[in-house]
């Protein structure tokens, strides 16, 4: 399992450097702006995750992590006119809707294995760590954050980050297939989402004078 989260995270980390950055596309940052937030977006969620659970960031112990993240940003932002393509940009979005899943389980299980506020800690971490670097980035870009744009982002992540605690306690000899159902879940989801449009319903308000 040791094995399997250090590559979840790598593959979870260059999606979310990418994505970040290109989610600022459109307020003319600079480089060093374009790698600050790109950095924050791929690295955030965790830092928090590891920030609540009293251990040491995930990256200070790996440091690769930041290196691929700011190699990601750089490569993003020169190669920009190639990844805002319609049909580069939806791949894009589906690599962001794997790390989210990747990124999520990973932080149930740190959570779960650390034995912190079982059993609802460890989903609220998966939640935080999945989505907690982009919301860190659109606050500090001035953007709508996520749980303001209605997009069903937050909602697949916390349904799979559930299901996976379900797993780690009734079903803990099941542990690594289970996390690949959860993964798959989270991941089918936000294709589902991105490819029909599928957003959160909202509520209407009716102003009276």
């Amino acid at each position: 399992m040791d094995q399997i989260n250090f590559w979840i995270g790598i593959i979870a980390t260059i999606a979310f450097a990418v994505t970040g950055v290109l989610a600022i596309a459109d307020r003319g940052v600079d480089l060093f702006g374009v790698l600050v937030l790109g950095v924050i977006t791929a690295i955030g969620g965790g830092t928090l995750r590891d920030i609540i659970l009293g251990v040491p960031a995930f990256w200070s112990l790996s440091q690769i992590y930041v290196w691929l993240a700011l190699g990601a940003c750089v490569v993003t932002f020169v190669a920009e006119a190639f990844f805002t393509q319609p049909q580069i940009y939806r791949w894009m979005l589906y690599i962001d809707g794997l790390g989210a899943a990747l990124f999520g389980i990973q932080g149930v299980d740190k959570a779960w294995t650390l034995g912190f506020g079982l059993p609802v800690a460890p989903v609220i971490l998966g939640v935080v760590t999945a989505i907690g670097g982009g919301l860190l980035r659109d606050i500090l870009a001035g953007k709508k954050t996520l749980f303001m744009s209605h997009e069903l982002y937050a909602i697949p992540v916390t349904l799979g980050c559930f299901l996976y605690v379900l797993v780690l306690n009734f079903l803990p000899q099941y542990t690594l297939e289970g996390s690949v159902v959860c993964m798959l879940t989270i991941f089918g989801i936000r294709v589902a989402a991105i490819r029909w449009n599928l957003r959160v319903p909202i509520m209407f308000i009716t102003k009276t004078r």
